[in-house]
């Protein structure tokens, strides 16, 4: 987690965390997680309400939008598709506002 948080690369810690959402009743007590920072505390509960929203097709919310299906809106937006995840969402985000008010 801190590894793929400290190169920024937001796939990465995608999978970490879906990693350690799949294992939490394994890692609970037995890991610290103390080290984290505290912006990994949005990322574990984006990572939480992905792997709930598991099987939601429907569901069009930015800010729960798995990192592949950020950066593929973006792509077809022509913007820019690195950064971390937070990054990703503020653009996808400030793009719609930008979008809406020229409509």
């Amino acid at each position: 987690l801190l590894y793929a948080d400290s190169k920024n690369c937001a796939l990465l810690l995608e999978k970490a965390m879906d990693f350690v959402v799949q294992k939490k009743d394994e890692i609970i007590g037995k890991i610290s997680l103390d080290d984290l920072p505290g912006t990994m505390c949005m990322d574990m509960l984006t990572a939480i309400s992905q792997a709930q929203r598991e099987g939601n097709n429907g569901d069009d919310d930015i800010d729960t939008m798995r990192v592949s299906e950020l950066r593929r809106r973006l792509h077809e937006k022509g913007l820019c598709v690195d950064g971390s995840r937070k990054a990703m969402v503020a653009l996808l985000k400030e793009n719609s506002r930008e979008s809406s008010a020229r409509e």
